[in-house]
């Protein structure tokens, strides 16, 4: 889509509720399973504490996943993830189901995603994100490519691009800097 910055942050200023893919977005896209069938995936910390932030300034925050997993559960609960729908083959219905009980139009949503599977609500959203391993079908698709890699910050990146747009980044940041 090759959008200006002045237009990325247009979009980010309008976001009421942003929308996270697991795989490839807050993870580096890799699955280990043990042999007892347990799923391990690692989160970076600093894309956690972007979430919270993100959250503390007004913005709900949504995973919908296609995978189920228990780690992903604890994840969105550790980091304040209200709405969390896991184990989704159709990424679109979940998103407007979601989006019409929040009483959300489109453009005040985001969504963050890195696959084919994710480019039907990124294509509906406000402010579709993706990150720079994402296929290129979705990155030329995407209002916005991170810098920074999936499960490297990729995520806090979002985050703090969202709350500069809405000029809430400098007094959510204050409490840290004093």
């Amino acid at each position: 889509m090759h959008n200006t910055k002045e237009d990325v942050l247009a979009r980010a200023k309008k976001i009421k509720l942003m929308i996270f893919d697991i795989d490839g977005v807050m993870t580096d896209g890799g699955l280990t399973i043990g042999d007892d069938g347990q799923e391990y995936k690692t989160f970076n910390s600093q894309d956690g504490l972007g979430l919270k932030l993100l959250k503390s300034s007004g913005v709900e925050l949504a995973i919908i996943t296609g995978r189920t997993s228990n780690v992903v559960t604890k994840r969105a609960e550790n980091i304040g993830v209200e709405y969390l729908y896991q184990g989704v083959e159709d990424k679109l219905s979940a998103y407007q189901a979601l989006i019409k009980k929040l009483g959300f139009q489109p453009e005040e949503t985001g969504f963050m995603g890195d696959d084919i599977v994710d480019l039907p609500p990124m294509l509906r959203c406000g402010l579709g994100v993706s990150v720079p391993a994402a296929f290129d079908v979705v990155k030329t698709r995407a209002h916005y490519v991170t810098t920074r890699e999936a499960g490297k910050g990729a995520v806090r990146e979002v985050c703090e691009l969202i709350m500069q747009a809405q000029e809430t980044y400098d007094d959510i940041t204050a409490p840290y800097l004093q």
